[in-house]
């Protein structure tokens, strides 16, 4: 590549599209993710985000368009090779031990990371000698979501990767996924988790129905609904005021969420409420989510 040219995405997929049988998973989807990025793809089940993953990690070929990962084909080995992956669900040998399955995946790349590294940066350093089948499902899970980094990947892809792992075990895994995406590796993941979205990715991706509905920040998610929430110290609000809000909280302290907070505003001042400490910000990530996706959502 000459010098000072812009770098290619080492995440390109282009028009694809997958169907199973009559089923469409994916509809002319495009995407492309920079190297360095960590991107996070929201959507509800059967939307389409586990296809995408499964393209991406060369597990699937598309029936239209084009997938690349790494500059490559991803179901090229040596591309494959530059790739790790968690998927959803996941089986390990149940009578290895830890640490012969960690050196076992890594026998399979040719710049594996050490075994004491990678069970020390994801909190396994006290099971490596003990069998995989003894863990419990956390410390599987954990297990799992290392395995994607034995062989020093440029591309990590991860699928749900914390489900049935408690808060603190989330956030050291969190923490270990942080690093890899600070030393300049690229990550998707898709989670149910919005908070794990937020957390970890710089860009979010909705889909719905096999379509992208919406990506930017985390921010600019929030602003692509009108949805916002409303805070203000009053005693009785009348009904007329509240039509079409969700009330939250009520009386001493209404929260509320509308959909024109200029209106509620503007009725609160022209019928006499008396209110104070108002407070109006935009929709958390989870509720843009549901306004994105939700059944009164735009088709």
């Amino acid at each position: 590549m000459p010098e000072g040219s812009p770098a290619r995405p080492v995440v390109e997929v282009e028009h694809v599209t997958r169907t199973f049988g009559p089923v469409t998973a994916l509809d002319d989807v495009s995407l492309a993710v920079e190297p360095g990025e960590a991107v996070g793809v929201l959507g509800p089940n059967g939307a389409g985000k586990s296809t995408l993953l499964s393209l991406l990690a060369g597990l699937r070929r598309p029936d239209a368009g084009t997938v690349r990962v790494a500059g490559g084909d991803p179901r090229v080995a040596r591309n494959r090779a530059r790739i790790g992956v968690t998927p959803q669900a996941t089986g390990l040998p149940q009578t290895l031990k830890v640490g012969e399955v960690v050196d076992f995946v890594a026998g399979h790349h040719r710049d594996a990371l050490p075994r004491d590294e990678v069970l020390g940066r994801f909190d396994l350093a006290e099971f490596s000698r003990r069998q995989c089948g003894a863990l419990s499902g956390g410390q599987q899970r954990r297990l799992c979501v290392a395995l994607a980094f034995v062989g020093n990947p440029e591309v990590v892809l991860l699928d749900e990767p914390t489900t049935g792992l408690d808060v603190p075990a989330r956030m050291g895994l969190w923490d270990s996924i942080r690093s890899f995406v600070h030393d300049g590796g690229t990550l998707l993941l898709t989670s149910h988790y919005l908070e794990e979205v937020a957390a970890l990715a710089g860009r979010v991706v909705v889909v719905d129905h096999g379509r992208i509905l919406a990506e930017g920040s985390v921010d600019e998610i929030r602003g692509r609904t009108a949805t916002r929430r409303v805070r203000f110290s009053a005693g009785e609000v009348p009904d007329e005021i509240l039509t079409g809000a969700d009330v939250l909280t009520q009386a001493p302290r209404w929260e509320l969420l509308v959909a024109d907070s200029d209106r509620l505003v503007t009725e609160l001042v022209r019928r006499g409420v008396e209110f104070r400490d108002l407070e109006v910000t935009g929709a958390s990530l989870e509720e843009a989510f549901l306004a994105l996706t939700g059944p009164g959502a735009a088709a």
